[in-house]
């Protein structure tokens, strides 16, 4: 499965090669499927052109580990009699004891910042024949979960949701059950997060659409992957759709050149299924994300499209203490001060949050180790942790202070430059 998305998303990068976004994400795949070496050389292209790249850097370390594993003899077994062949472990030491000394220090399942409260979603057999290929989600989570963001709560509840619970009162405004949304800003903010909220919200179904979902290596199958995509949601309507790194998707067609004519129907495509909302497809909202709206094609966002566009800033003071206050939840903790460490994180995502948090558990567990019981987490451990992590929302604030001062005849990013302004950025 990998190996075929890795073919279409390298595909792609031939007709885009400066797109960070694509090429993070092969990157991604060839870690998954063991291919270290070349994951190595597409992550330094990236940092080559942004060293400040988080992602690229994470990956780096990964793929780094990968080789050295892959090329360092000593990751074998000495003795292979102490091995056990069923369960690949050394029997002499106690994995029972271990995990319950240690489990509470260890980082629990994270989806892109936040973490995963997700139930799966019960189906029946016939259900889940009509959607052989999505997963269809009914998230748990609302907007009472997501911390901070309370402009963008409160234009969502106006964009969507109202309008939603009050189907009368909306048609007698001419306001349509359906639409489509751009949310956008620095990585790590909770742009995922916000959109399985509004799912959560409506009691509706959440399909996630991604890269690896639509490219294919074939002409004509990136089409219709994304036909199919639409297709399940306007079936499991009311519905949510959440198109993941839309501006790799849908990339200026002005931009495309030469043998890049199967991604101008790709982005075609895209245009196609977002017209059909206007016929019957009431229901069925799509809200997409980026990092890079600038590199949208237009015709995206013009009215009856995704006309409107939000920004996902960095979370403000109490919505940090409050992001913290959750990490910590479920880790041993002595004497931790959250209002101390949201003034210290200024400018820190909710991904880089939750990777302080991470970072000063395993130093809390490596002094465990080292002195053979529990330590909790101290403000100790989260000031060592501070200083190894910067936030990783700087270098996309400086490239989009570029993008207000010189490309924003429109007026498109005013919220953006108010922003920048006022953290004397601009």
């Amino acid at each position: 499965m990998n190996s075929a998305a890795i073919e279409g998303l390298l595909a792609a990068l031939e007709m885009l090669p400066d797109n960070a976004t694509l090429r993070l994400n092969v990157a991604r795949l060839l870690i998954q499927e063991g291919r270290h070496a070349e994951a190595f050389e597409h992550l330094n292209q990236i940092l080559a052109r942004d060293a400040a790249n988080a992602e690229a850097v994470d990956l780096l370390v990964q793929a780094s580990a990968g080789l050295a594993d892959q090329g360092n003899p000593k990751n074998a077994p000495s003795d292979a009699s102490h091995v056990d062949p069923d369960t690949k472990q050394d029997p002499a030491f106690d994995w029972n004891r271990a995990e319950r000394d240690l489990g509470p220090l260890l980082p629990a399942p994270f989806v892109d910042g936040e973490e995963s409260m997700v139930a799966p979603d019960v189906a029946t057999a016939g259900e889940h024949e009509a959607y052989p290929l999505f997963d269809i989600e009914r998230p748990v989570v609302t907007l009472a979960d997501v911390g901070g963001l309370e402009t963008v709560k409160k234009r969502l509840s106006e964009s969507f949701l109202e309008p939603m619970r009050n189907p009368e009162v909306a048609r007698a405004f001419g306001k349509s059950l359906r639409g489509g949304l751009l949310l956008y800003g620095p990585p790590g903010c909770g742009k995922t997060f916000m959109a399985r909220a509004v799912a959560g919200e409506l009691g509706a179904s959440f399909l996630t659409a991604t890269l690896t979902d639509i490219f294919d290596k074939y002409i004509g199958e990136s089409e219709k992957n994304l036909h199919e995509i639409f297709q399940a949601a306007r079936r499991a309507a009311p519905a949510v759709l959440f198109l993941d790194e839309i501006d790799a998707v849908g990339t200026k067609r002005s931009n495309l050149s030469g043998g890049a004519g199967w991604m101008r129907q790709v982005v075609n495509q895209l245009l196609l299924e977002l017209d059909s909302m206007s016929a019957d497809n009431d229901g069925l909202f799509v809200l997409a994300a980026t990092n890079h709206p600038w590199d949208i094609d237009n015709a995206l966002l013009r009215p009856g499209r995704l006309d409107r566009m939000l920004l996902v800033l960095p979370p403000d003071r109490p919505a940090r203490e409050a992001i913290l206050k959750h990490h910590f939840a479920s880790r041993p903790i002595a004497g931790i001060d959250l209002k101390k460490i949201a003034a210290r994180t200024e400018d820190f995502s909710g991904a880089d949050l939750e990777h302080v948090v991470t970072t000063a558990a395993e130093k809390a567990m490596m002094e465990s180790l080292r002195r053979g019981t529990i330590q909790p987490v101290s403000m100790q451990h989260v000031n060592e942790a501070l200083k190894e992590i910067r936030p990783s929302t700087q270098a996309w604030l400086q490239s989009a202070r570029s993008v207000v001062e010189f490309a924003n005849t429109s007026g498109a990013y005013d919220e953006l430059g108010t922003y920048l302004r006022a953290r004397k950025l601009l």
